[in-house]
């Protein structure tokens, strides 16, 4: 299952009218935070399971998604947050400290 909620559903319209209308992936990152689920343009694939919200396309890898459902992209402030049933965190502390795996 995939939930995007009205405040996401808006900037995202609101970003595809001065731009191609092109699918959103929703995918498992790993940075200096942790793992973190990300959202990016791309084109579908075999193994995806292709939702439909607002006349939008959202891509989840199967396998993915059954790990993580239910996801939840929503927009709050500055930006999208995208949260799941999976337990994520992690990383190093202080991205571009002297302590940092980042720098």
């Amino acid at each position: 299952m995939l939930n995007v909620t009205e405040q996401a559903q808006e900037q995202i319209a609101n970003y595809f009218k001065d731009n191609e209308l092109k699918p959103i992936r929703v995918f498992l990152t790993n940075g200096c935070g942790g793992r973190q689920i990300t959202l990016a343009l791309d084109a579908a694939r075999p193994e995806d399971e292709v939702f439909e919200v607002a006349g939008v396309q959202y891509l989840v890898e199967k396998s993915f998604l059954a790990q993580a459902q239910p996801i939840e992209i929503d927009f709050a402030g500055h930006g999208f947050k995208v949260s799941s049933s999976l337990q994520l965190g992690g990383g190093c502390g202080g991205c571009g400290s002297s302590e940092s795996c980042c720098s």
